[in-house]
């Protein structure tokens, strides 16, 4: 199995038509930017992804064309949740066919089942596939919070490796590193305290918009350079504040069309940010330029 470690970005959709389509051209352009920059992981059809607003066969045909055109340059995650066990095997095995390195999976949404169902979710699911499992907690949106304790529980599963931790909490990410899991910190405000911690990386959808500050973060941080790492992360602090604040895939992807790559909007109803939280948006990135 594919051991991962480092910067993974969480990849926006590139849309075009207002929203209406994918944009396949520009997601291999952005996907060769974020390789460029060095980011060693890929993440597709996550929350920065727009998931929810895919269809299943857009969701297909992204990690398809993902897959291929990674090629093995970069690791690749592809997020595969579902409510529905069988649909949650279903699009595994899909993204394993395709190459993906890991799957990405929250536990049952919108008044899902118990911790012995959401157990038995990821037992099911784990038992179909042989590629690493990374568990997706963002109890905000998932409404199931997967504690140190639980998460212990869900490693009895053998390919159940890694933890996605986007609770908000650096209190909780410190609790699950102690516990001696293999986390990946999700949240914006304090990436650079999650390294600092030991975390394993940084799964992260501000990489779409600062994919080089957040490659080099990571690299200095590695390299024990924690002062030049704490100047970088003061530069981009500012923009992940932001992102934190507002509403968060409208923001990551007008950060990333006013930086790096033209990927358009997100797809309706979600709104684009208004005149003013783009002037503050442009604000917060000032520090980058």
């Amino acid at each position: 199995m594919a051991e991962l470690r480092g910067i993974c970005a969480a990849l926006c959709t590139p849309m075009h038509d207002g929203g209406a389509s994918v944009d396949m051209d520009q997601l291999r352009v952005h996907i060769d930017t974020m390789i460029e920059a060095g980011v060693d992981i890929v993440g597709v059809c996550g929350g920065t992804g727009e998931f929810p607003f895919l269809t299943t066969k857009e969701k297909r045909v992204i990690a398809e064309t993902a897959g291929r055109h990674i090629d093995g340059r970069a690791k690749l995650i592809v997020q595969t949740s579902a409510i529905r066990t069988e649909d949650a095997i279903e699009a595994a095995l899909h993204a394993e066919s395709v190459g993906a390195d890991a799957l990405l999976v929250l536990p049952p949404f919108f008044e899902g089942p118990t911790a012995d169902g959401v157990f038995s979710h990821y037992e099911k699911i784990a038992s179909q596939v042989r590629i690493p499992i990374m568990v997706y907690n963002v109890p905000a949106h998932s409404g199931f919070d997967i504690t140190p304790e639980f998460f212990k529980r869900l490693q009895e599963i053998d390919n159940v490796q890694y933890i996605k931790d986007t609770s908000g909490s650096f209190v909780r990410v410190q609790e699950l590193l102690v516990s001696g899991a293999n986390v990946f910190n999700g949240s914006d405000p304090f990436a650079f305290h999650a390294l600092i911690a030991g975390a394993a990386g940084c799964f992260w959808g501000a990489v779409n918009a600062m994919p080089r500050e957040a490659v080099e973060l990571y690299r200095l941080v590695r390299a024990g350079e924690t002062n030049a790492a704490s100047k970088l992360w003061n530069r981009m602090l500012p923009a992940n504040l932001f992102f934190w604040s507002h509403a968060y895939n409208p923001a990551i992807k007008a950060a990333t069309n006013l930086r790096i790559n033209q990927i358009g909007p997100c797809r309706q109803p979600v709104q684009p940010l208004s005149k003013n939280e783009l002037r503050e948006l442009e604000e917060a990135l000032a520090p980058l330029l």
